[in-house]
């Protein structure tokens, strides 16, 4: 084996600090940037939010803190009139939705020349972007973490009828702990024997005292509101209903119908499921137009009771876009817009910097203040790249609403078949750089707020060589079945042959599978009785 040397020249990419940085940001949402800007923040010194203040008036300045007598007031006050009032309002709201745009910087310079000196970018960006208000009414404040904290529980709403029965110490105890072990449906769905163990151990007698208690507690908690809370089961959810409106001698429920609808509840839930009547009528021994009755009966009762109660997370999604529709008729342009309220207002700190140019290292201290200067340099790559982040989205968005504006004047039906690779193509980027724009980030259209996904769909052939985008088909699809007879829906096949009617060749797999994803229920299930 012989040993030599050779030159040999070949290209390879480098992912950098800034590069990596810079792609993480791209694929993070909104609320995810807001926690990366909070972190850095925290971290990095030379990074600041900016605040600014509203600048106070100079005229009247000396005279502020000073009283108004009652006559100057009436005399101000005097001459507005209530038309007045409205008219000026109303001009401001125009005013404002008018200067709500966000004008970006032509493309940044990347190269960090690791300088400490401030670089004319390093002034505040996303100066424009406004207080993030609400739009609640009433208290003013009130927000929606007061709101979502005032929510009452199930366990609370319990607990408070509880408070109304006079119980001994044992029995209210037993009874605070089965209201506790309930799941968020209202069901209670442990056996009372595990839970008497669970508490209890193996010490027998002790389980049976508990388990007796137990059973007494849950006769107490089924006869509180909600209804049928407390249950085991479906079946005996339903029946508690059933029983409580036998006892309301003020309903207007048929005693029969709900003799029968008892009777339903007796037997496999997959029989009312399925609706199955022909097989219900034997074991119910009732007629056929009972059995309807009790099913229609049943499906008014609710399945679930602690639904209303669940304190479920309130996601309010916030558009990074927003698209504005200017002019009329074939005039209408569409306007894409950043939403100034998702933008973070960051500059970096011109003492801290200031300082760090003034100060001239040596010996141990070069070390440290190489590292600031590190530190200096992150800060303003950190906000180049967010910078870069909303100006890609901008670019991305205007893209897709060139090209499906046919969805924004006419509506999802007019939706054009539409794949990452035309945007990709079109700006220059890479189809994954689109992949990371289009995820979590959304677009408030006249139509609604959609997730920038939503305009991307694949093609279904039509008979004039064109395509069909696939959203416009669950549209049709939607539109067919709300448009159908509710004693004779549709099947997939007659919407399959409806679809191929209107010029679309769409399989009945196909339809199914898009009826699922809008979750529409089968023909037999969507069939009144």
């Amino acid at each position: 084996m012989k040993q030599g040397l050779s030159l040999r020249i070949s290209q390879h990419l480098a992912l950098t600090p800034q590069l990596q940085q810079s792609i993480r940001l791209l694929q993070l949402s909104t609320l995810e940037l807001g926690q990366e800007v909070d972190q850095m923040l925290d971290d990095n010194p030379f990074l600041e939010r900016s605040v600014v203040e509203a600048e106070r008036e100079e005229f009247g300045l000396a005279q502020s803190d000073a009283p108004v007598s009652q006559s100057d007031r009436d005399a101000e006050l005097a001459p507005f009139k209530v038309a007045d009032y409205a008219d000026s309002i109303r001009a401001k709201a125009e005013n404002d939705a008018e200067e709500s745009g966000w004008q970006g910087d032509p493309g940044p310079n990347w190269e960090g020349d690791g300088s400490v000196s401030l670089a004319p970018d390093d002034s505040e960006w996303g100066g424009e972007a406004r207080a993030h208000g609400n739009n609640l009414s009433g208290d003013d404040d009130m927000d929606a973490t007061e709101l979502a904290r005032n929510h009452e529980s199930l366990q609370s709403y319990l607990h408070r009828q509880a408070l109304a029965l006079r119980l001994n110490s044992q029995d209210s105890a037993a009874l605070r702990f089965l209201i506790e072990s309930l799941n968020d449906d209202g069901y209670l769905e442990d056996d009372l024997t595990d839970l008497a163990r669970g508490l209890a151990g193996d010490d027998a007698e002790q389980v049976e005292d508990l388990v007796h208690h137990f059973t007494v507690a849950l006769g107490l908690l089924q006869s509180l509101e909600p209804t049928g809370v407390g249950a085991r089961n479906l079946a005996q959810c339903l029946s508690l209903q059933l029983r409580a409106k036998q006892q309301d001698r003020a309903g207007d429920a048929d005693p029969a119908v709900l003799a029968v609808a008892l009777r339903i509840c007796a037997q496999p839930m997959d029989l009312l499921a399925r609706r199955d009547i022909k097989h219900l009528v034997p074991l119910c021994g009732a007629s056929d137009a009972a059995v309807r009755a009790a099913i229609t009966l049943i499906g008014r009762l609710e399945p679930k009771p602690g639904r209303r109660f669940v304190d479920v997370e309130r996601n309010i999604v916030v558009p990074d876009v927003l698209v504005l529709k200017v002019g009329t008729g074939a005039a209408v342009k569409f306007q894409v817009r950043l939403n100034p309220e998702v933008m973070p207002r960051l500059r970096v700190h011109d003492i801290y910097a200031n300082a760090l140019k003034g100060h001239k290292a040596s010996g141990s201290d070069a070390a440290n203040v190489l590292a600031l200067q590190q530190r200096l340099q992150e800060a303003r790559w950190f906000i180049k790249n967010i910078q870069q982040r909303f100006d890609t989205i901008l670019r991305v968005s205007s893209a897709i609403v060139e090209r499906q504006k046919s969805f924004f004047v006419h509506g999802e039906l007019a939706m054009r078949p539409l794949v990452l690779r035309e945007i990709a193509d079109e700006l220059g980027l890479h189809e994954s750089t689109i992949s990371r724009v289009t995820t979590a980030k959304y677009m408030a259209t006249p139509y609604g707020t959609f997730e920038l996904k939503y305009f991307f769909g694949s093609g279904l052939g039509t008979e004039s060589g064109g395509n069909a985008s696939s959203t416009a088909v669950r549209a049709l699809i939607k539109q067919f079945v709300a448009a159908e007879s509710p004693k004779r829906p549709l099947s997939d096949n007659q919407i399959s042959d409806m679809l191929k009617e209107q010029g679309i060749e769409c399989a009945r797999r196909t339809v199914a599978k898009y009826r699922e994803g809008l979750r529409i229920a089968p023909a037999s299930l969507r069939k009144a009785l």
